[in-house]
């Protein structure tokens, strides 16, 4: 059970991006940063045949070198089902955590989903009417709100997520 302001948890989970082929790329893309300004700072030789000037190779540092897999790795999908909702928080990009009250649900089902071709990938993705929150995987729980919107929360526990919120409102 997890407190926070008086509420009950009867689900969480926490995932986080942990592909080893994305992070292959990342660390492919981080490693030439850090070549590229090792060579330019440390050894004062040029990188490449046409080298980049120090303050915008320093910039790419900062971005590609320490930001991107900095981003990437404490980037998490934290979702819990309480008393009064849905609870979802996508950090560092949500502050707090977003809320889908029981009441705002007209269905939701477990949902097996192509990440590429039905959203365009992992991470916060929005299309319109539809938004989507996975990390990894293709397996969430689609949800239809009374609005019309639709939402899908990826899960690697997508039944176990999906039981606590139909034994929650109803459905």
């Amino acid at each position: 059970m997890n407190q926070e302001k008086g509420q009950s948890s009867f689900y969480r989970e926490v995932q986080r991006f942990r592909q080893i082929w994305l992070w292959a790329v990342v660390l492919a893309i981080t490693g030439m940063q850090w070549y590229a300004v090792v060579e330019r700072f440390l050894f004062k030789r040029p990188f490449g045949d046409n080298p980049m000037r120090d303050i915008p190779l320093t910039i790419y540092w900062v971005i590609f070198g320490i930001g991107l897999p900095a981003l990437l790795f404490f980037s998490q999908l934290i979702t819990e089902v309480r008393d009064d909702g849905i609870y979802f928080r996508f950090s560092p990009f949500h502050w707090t955590f977003r809320r889908i009250a029981f009441t705002e649900i007209k269905q939701c089902k477990v949902q097996t989903y192509n990440p590429i071709r039905d959203y365009g990938g992992w991470g916060i993705r929005i299309r319109y009417k539809r938004k989507a929150y996975n990390v990894s995987g293709n397996r969430g729980v689609q949800i239809e709100l009374t609005n019309g919107d639709r939402l899908l929360i990826g899960s690697q526990r997508a039944v176990e997520l999906w039981q606590a919120i139909t034994a929650e409102y109803r459905v």
